[in-house]
């Protein structure tokens, strides 16, 4: 439970820091977001959400590499 409320949070962090402009992000900031978004995934990915969001991305891989053929 402990998990899912802290990426509940990382998350809105993420969305309001990806609300400002781009031109006013430094490098910092830049690197900043990479990294809360890089603990919002290790803090999803075992979760049952995370397992969700893989098995869509799998499906929707497969769709695309099938259309191509």
């Amino acid at each position: 439970m402990l998990t899912i409320n802290v990426a509940v949070g990382l998350a809105v962090i993420v969305v309001l820091r990806l609300r400002r402009r781009t031109e006013a992000r430094s490098r910092f900031d830049e690197k900043l977001t990479v990294l809360i978004v890089l603990a919002l995934g290790v803090l999803i990915a075992p979760t049952p959400v995370g397992h969700a969001i893989l098995d869509f991305l799998t499906q929707l891989v497969n769709g695309i590499s099938r259309a191509g053929q």
